[in-house]
């Protein structure tokens, strides 16, 4: 199991995270909700040991780094290798055997192109399909939805979905509440860096109320539409 024990971080006075405490339980699919600047992505950089943090993030691991896989929002590639070499790295970093790329390019990438080359969304699918290959226990997704077409996200859920079924821990965040309802088995609420609500599947739709009610208030009133 991955804890979280009164986690916090600040950047100077700004307090981004506020004695956050979680427990995540192998099997189990988690989706991190919350606006621009509620804590999702600091915490997930705390966790990946990529931020201080003051607090404890314990694990059943000596070393959580070894056994976690982190794909960020935008993730950052290595200019002048292609799709081949940077899955290649990846595979080295873990000591990893050869695999064989072209069978497993899911998202039928240009592996032989240099990497850079590659849109913004081609790039995220390249670096989820190094976290893959990867063979990490504890997987966090940072908007792994976003910026990539309907055909991917249809595969990247049916893959959330087989880490499940795997036994792996999975982090998600998602700014689109269906992508996580659908796979998720309990949702995590941020605000202002503090866990302001959690809801398990039969709890989704309260909680997607609240949040619609709390965001848009009478938002709609004053703009007045017509």
């Amino acid at each position: 199991m991955l804890e979280l024990n009164n986690l916090s971080k600040r950047y100077g006075n700004l307090k981004v995270l506020e004695d956050i405490t979680l427990n995540f339980s192998p099997g189990k699919i988690y989706g991190i909700v919350g606006e621009n600047g509620a804590g999702k992505t600091t915490m997930f950089r705390c966790i990946a040991g990529l931020e201080s943090h003051q607090g404890t993030i314990s694990s059943p691991y000596l070393c959580l780094r070894n056994h976690l896989g982190y794909l960020e929002t935008n993730p950052m590639i290595m200019s002048l290798i292609t799709g081949w070499e940077y899955l290649k790295l990846q595979c080295i970093s873990k000591k990893i055997g050869a695999a064989n790329f072209e069978a497993q390019n899911i998202f039928n990438l240009p592996l032989n192109q240099y990497a850079e080359t590659y849109s913004t969304g081609m790039k995220k699918k390249l670096a989820f399909m190094g976290v893959l290959l990867r063979k990490n226990d504890i997987i966090i997704l940072d908007e792994p939805f976003s910026g990539v077409d309907i055909q991917s996200n249809i595969i990247i859920t049916e893959m959330i979905e087989e880490m499940r079924r795997l036994g792996k821990t999975v982090l998600i965040s998602s700014h689109i509440f269906s992508t996580l309802s659908d796979t998720c088995d309990e949702i995590i609420l941020l605000s202002k860096g503090k866990v302001s609500n959690t809801a398990q599947k039969d709890g989704f739709a309260n909680l997607e109320l609240s949040m619609k009610q709390n965001i848009l208030g009478n938002k709609l009133k004053k703009l007045n539409i017509q």
